[in-house]
């Protein structure tokens, strides 16, 4: 008598949520992932867009111009209510930088709450009400996450993870710079992956028991190859109290016990310092500039300016003037490369990088016709590893802006890819247990 063999539920690909979508980073990241992953991939089912005092809201009229408006919100994320999200595996937010993570109890709330306002909280609320919690998050932020505030070295970091462990969760975290990985800008930011207890992968961080091995298991582990740095390692066990830790944690000052890559498993919390390690190909700035005959007159220094960006860029000791003239007080900068180099990864790019005004921090490049000058909208994208227009209509300026507030998509492409290879084949439900989803 023959056997009976039960049917292998289809894959389906991995639904997201995306909150503070920007123009689509994650999307076009997480997208890329998919397209070289056989048979899986990723399809967003909500994304959140809103910034706040704007009359037009520009960055999500992008957003809805390249993917469409089916499943976009432009609201302000304390609108957003956790029920109204449809069913989903993986949340990703890079989440503006503020005062992430004051705790403090609040009467008839539901348990613990941050600050009124404060953007980390927002997503800690979503995930807190919802129904059916997502097995995977993976959240994005500037790295001096890892020290602030200056009061307290590190206590922002370790309220986040102590949240995310009450919510069922498992965290690796790792300090990138992209250009270290052979992209093409130097953009450091902290990744943040989570794995909720419901998930197979919760449980290979639980066999870990918080050891160097640890920080390797995860998609972001995989995605960016390291070595270890001797004798860096740090242990934590984070108080189970969240207003205690807020308020204790670090309090006798000193550097933050985070270090550039780690892990926390029901509060116990892996730190290391490590290396990171890349034998492939490498993109430089010049390998992205437009030929000088593609850019616009406007972007060409003015000779009569050449001087003051060249001021502006130099070194600095100099008497200046306080608030009033009250008082006069000593301005020291260093020196800036001018023009900045093309054999090199780019300078982080900064919001203000749009305009004619000189700057120092503005990008600076000698074109192939020997001239001076700024970088283009579509340069700027592709340092960003963009699709080249993806910020056309939209002035300049806002271009610049927006990729200034941007994430280096190559960086959520290697994680979306791990994320993949870690739960393709595990049937529908990506090998989650609903039952434990809380």
């Amino acid at each position: 008598m023959a056997r009976s063999i039960r049917k292998q539920e289809p894959y389906r690909a991995i639904r997201v949520v995306e909150l503070f979508a920007g123009v689509g980073g994650f999307r076009i990241g997480l997208d890329r992932a998919g397209s070289k992953v056989p048979d899986a991939g990723f399809e967003v089912v909500l994304s959140d867009q809103w910034e706040p005092g704007r009359r037009r809201q520009l960055a999500s009229e992008v957003y809805v111009a390249r993917f469409g408006a089916e499943g976009h919100l432009n609201i302000d994320i304390s609108d957003l209510s956790a029920r109204d999200l449809p069913p989903y595996d993986l949340l990703v937010a890079g989440f503006p930088c503020q005062d992430y993570s004051v705790a403090s109890t609040l009467a008839n709330s539901k348990g613990m709450l941050g600050k009124k306002g404060v953007l980390w909280w927002q997503i800690h609320r979503i995930l807190r009400d919802a129904g059916t919690r997502p097995g995977y998050l993976l959240l994005e932020n500037v790295d001096r996450l890892l020290g602030s505030p200056a009061t307290q070295r590190g206590r922002d970091l370790a309220v986040m993870l102590a949240s995310l462990r009450d919510l069922g969760y498992a965290v690796e975290w790792r300090v990138i710079n992209a250009a270290d990985y052979g992209m093409p800008q130097r953009r450091r930011r902290v990744f943040i992956m989570g794995y909720h207890r419901s998930t197979p992968e919760y449980a290979l961080f639980a066999a870990a028991k918080g050891a160097a091995t640890s920080l390797g298991i995860g998609a972001v582990g995989r995605a960016f190859p390291f070595e270890l740095v001797p004798d860096t390692s740090n242990r934590i066990e984070l108080d189970t109290d969240l207003v205690r830790l807020s308020k204790e944690f670090n309090r006798v000052g000193g550097r933050s016990p985070f270090l550039s890559a780690g892990t926390m498993i029901d509060g116990r919390v892996f730190t290391q310092k490590v290396k990171p390690v890349h034998r492939g190909k490498r993109l430089l700035l010049g390998d992205l500039l437009q030929p000088d005959a593609e850019v616009p007159k406007d972007f060409f220094l003015e000779r009569a300016a050449i001087a003051r960006w060249r001021y502006l860029k130099g070194a600095k000791k100099e008497p200046r003037k306080g608030r009033g003239n009250e008082f006069i007080y000593h301005y020291a900068e260093g020196a800036m490369v001018f023009p900045d180099p093309k054999d090199r990864p780019a300078r982080t790019i900064v919001t203000g990088e749009g305009g004619r005004a000189p700057s120092r921090f503005k990008h600076v490049v000698r074109g192939d016709s020997g001239r001076l000058r700024r970088l283009t909208p579509v340069e700027l994208e592709r340092l960003n590893m963009f699709p080249d227009g993806h910020t056309e209509g939209a002035s300049d300026a806002w271009r610049a802006f927006f990729m200034g507030n941007a994430l280096v998509v190559g960086i959520v492409e290697r994680i979306g890819r791990e994320l993949l290879r870690l739960t393709s084949g595990r049937g529908r439900l990506l090998g989650t247990d609903p039952a434990k989803r809380r």
